[in-house]
């Protein structure tokens, strides 16, 4: 069989064709390979819009929170926190033994590590976007 190596001209479209073997490929050699999906979202004032809010997935007992937004004029009133929060409560419920995520050096190191959250690893590169960290926050004793 010969392959051919083409841009993709809708890329979340040919999301779940690349992943749909990959996918299968894990069931095959662990269980719950497709992980659990969780997500918050934000809305403002009864408007369905989403705003912001948090997506994260639970795997093999790690919690990874792919992207948390909170809108600019809404900082600094707890949404942030509050989001971590039931984040957090969620990855206990599924038994996960820690969170983690990435952030740029423009974006939230500082708020992740008020909220326990310790640095694992660093992407350098140029500023003002990188680094870029890797961090997780422990919910058991390992």
């Amino acid at each position: 069989m010969t392959y051919t190596i083409s841009v993709a001209a809708d890329p979340g479209a040919a999301y779940m064709p690349i992943w749909a073997p990959l996918l299968a490929f894990n069931k095959t050699q662990a269980p719950h390979a497709e992980g659990v999906a969780f997500a918050l979202t934000l809305t403002n004032d009864g408007d369905p819009t989403v705003a912001g809010g948090l997506w994260a997935l639970a795997l093999w007992g790690s919690f990874y929170i792919g992207l948390v937004v909170v809108p600019q004029d809404a900082r600094g009133q707890g949404l942030g926190r509050a989001l971590m929060k039931q984040a957090e409560d969620e990855a206990l419920r599924l038994a996960c033994r820690h969170m983690w995520l990435d952030t740029y050096a423009f974006q939230a190191r500082p708020f992740y590590e008020r909220l326990g959250f310790e640095v694992f690893g660093q992407l350098d590169g140029p500023s003002p976007i990188f680094p870029r960290y890797f961090m997780q926050k422990r919910l058991s004793g390992d």
